[in-house]
Order: C-alpha cells, then structure tokens, then sequence
C-alpha cells in the first residue's frame, strides 16, 4: 500500500473516532466513501494499478535462458542472427525457443550487435555542406574514361570546374590515373586562377588519383582543401557528374573510339572552348560559365530584366504575372542541407 494512502485511512479512522461522520470525512480528504470502503477491505490493501507484477505463465526459467545463450554462442551458431540460427537448430531436430526470444535474450545480453564474421557496415556521414557564393570559391573534380582503338585501353580525362560560375578552370588527358599528374593539374590552376591559401576548397570523389599522397600533398603546399564524396555514393560529387554526361552526349562527340593522345586533346579543347564561351547555361540564367566566372553575368541579365520590363509597358495586356526572373543566382550548394536546393 502507498504511504499516500495509508495516511488519508489513518486521517479518516482518527476523524471517526472524534465523531465525525465517515462520508464528511471522505468529502474532507477529496475521496468517495466507497473509494474508502475498497480501500480497508482486507483482501485490498494493494494497490493492484501501481504494485501489480504479473509474471507470464509462459516465462523462460533461468536454465531455458542459459541454454539459448550458450547454444547462440557454440563455434556453429556464433555468427548467426536468430533468423538463421532458429532454422537451422529446426533442420537438426532442436527447438529452443521462438526466434524474437532468441533476438530478446541476446539483446539482453548485448550480443546482437554483429554476429558474423564479417566487418560491420561502416557508418559514413554525408560530406558536410558548402555554398559558394562567388568565383574560385569551390571546385569539383574526376576523372572519366575516353575510348581509344585498342580494345581494354582507355585515356584518361582529368577534368576541374568550378561549381558556381560552371567553368572549367583546368583539364588535361593522360594515359593513366596518378595523383602525381592530378597533383601537377591542380598546381597549374591555382597559379592561373591566383589562388591564394585557404581561398579554395576541392571536392572529389574516393579514388586513388584524388586521396594519393603527392595529390593531398601538393593541396597542403597549395593552401587548398580538400572535401570527398562518401564511398560509392555518386550524388555526393553531382557537378563532375553532370558535367561529362554534357560533354559524351554532344552531337559532336566522336562515334569511333580516339586515335591518339593528339586526337583526344584537339577534341576535347574544342569541347571546353565551346562550354566555357558559347553554352548558355541553364543553371546560371543562361549565361556563359565565362561570363558568369569574370562577373559579366551581372550586366547581362541586368540588361535582360529591363528589356522584360519595358516590353511589358509597352504590352500590358500580353503579360498575365511578373516579368520572367532574370536575377543573378547569389549562392550554389554542394551537398545541401534538407530545405536547400542545389542549383544543378
């Protein structure tokens, strides 16, 4: 019984004794003279709500439950989940127990966590997100196959662009992957774009060419950081990514496989000639990745916005809402938070 309830019993049985009636006295208290009557009763002086424990008829003893743990734990069955382990034990003519018993009873035991041999799934956070909010701010970089005519044999793309104005700030075409000739590419850049210490960060993928250690080197040398896209997780790197499918569905792109080095390089320069100084991109209001990295862009769609306006003062019957949105895109994201689009 509750110490609570005892003492309003003794209150209400001293209040009676001193005359008074056992309903006032009920009333006094705030309970029910039938609640006090329930309460004195012999057979109920427990409080079955609060004290009620109930042992399931069907409850393993402590042997049952040793068992199962000990059998969970034999050299046949230690690196098996119960979903595996309760079959098999059925397949030798055994049952122990159900298989969410075996899940209760090791989880109790603290051995569910990983039971196979094999290396637990690793936990990797989402690369955190950055915004940039001008020019030479953030690079995304990687690597892509080109074709070439002997079968198996591949040159090597290395290619830089630049997520907020689109432009490719540096490329070159090798006939393997290396982080020293990455790390040469990188170098090249910087001095062309002035780099200064810290002013870059440099997004990639997991390869071997962009986490070698003459590449992580040379960006610790050059005062750039760089920033890695989860293990196989191809979204984390979006800009590269979208970039080379641009570049292989061009009308232009060569239906045979590429001659040579020379072959490869003239293509691919006429490619970035015409990306970075004639596509009017969409992402950027569409605008050359040139004229958005040299900040022409701004003038433009200036130019833009007044043209819409006068046309519709000049028309104002022909224009249902506002005029189309030519202002300039202040900021582009890399792997946003929730709530943040991503300028694609």
């Amino acid at each position: 019984m509750s110490h609570e309830r005892t003492e309003m019993i003794e209150w209400i049985e001293q209040a009676r004794a001193s005359g008074a009636r056992q309903s006032q006295a009920c009333d006094v208290i705030g309970i029910s003279a039938k609640t006090f009557q329930r309460w004195v009763k012999p057979d109920n002086r427990q409080d079955g709500r609060l004290d009620a424990k109930h042992a399931p008829k069907n409850k393993l003893t402590e042997p049952e439950r040793q068992c199962i743990i000990k059998v969970a734990n034999e050299p046949d069955y230690a690196d098996l989940p119960p979903s595996k382990l309760v079959p098999k034990l059925a397949d030798e003519g055994r049952y122990l127990a159900s298989e969410s018993t075996f899940y209760r009873v090791l989880k109790a035991e603290n051995q569910l966590q990983h039971r196979q041999k094999s290396k637990p799934v690793r936990q990797v956070k989402k690369p955190r997100a950055l915004t940039a909010t001008t020019a030479n701010q953030i690079y995304s970089w990687d690597i892509t196959y080109l074709p070439t005519q002997v079968l198996g044999l591949f040159f090597y793309l290395y290619l830089v662009m630049d997520i907020y104005s689109r432009k490719i700030v540096g490329w070159q075409i090798y006939e393997m992957e290396s982080s020293a000739l990455a790390a040469d590419l990188m170098t090249d850049i910087c001095q062309r774009e002035g780099i200064k210490r810290h002013q870059v960060t440099l997004h990639s993928d997991n390869g071997s060419p962009m986490k070698g250690a003459t590449m992580l080197a040379t960006l610790q040398e050059l005062g750039v950081v760089p920033s890695f896209s989860r293990p196989s997780v191809s979204n984390d790197n979006p800009y590269s990514e979208s970039l080379f499918r641009t570049l292989k569905y061009r009308p232009e792109y060569p239906e045979k496989a590429f001659e040579d080095l020379p072959a490869s390089r003239s293509w691919v320069q006429g490619f970035v000639d015409w990306y970075n100084h004639e596509h009017l991109h969409s992402a950027i209001k569409f605008v050359t990745p040139e004229q958005r990295h040299s900040g022409e862009d701004k003038e433009i769609l200036a130019r833009r916005k007044q043209v819409y306006q006068q046309a519709k003062l000049k028309y104002p019957e022909r224009w249902s809402g506002e005029i189309r949105n030519w202002d300039e895109i202040g900021e582009v994201y890399l792997n946003p938070e929730n709530g943040k689009n991503m300028a694609a």
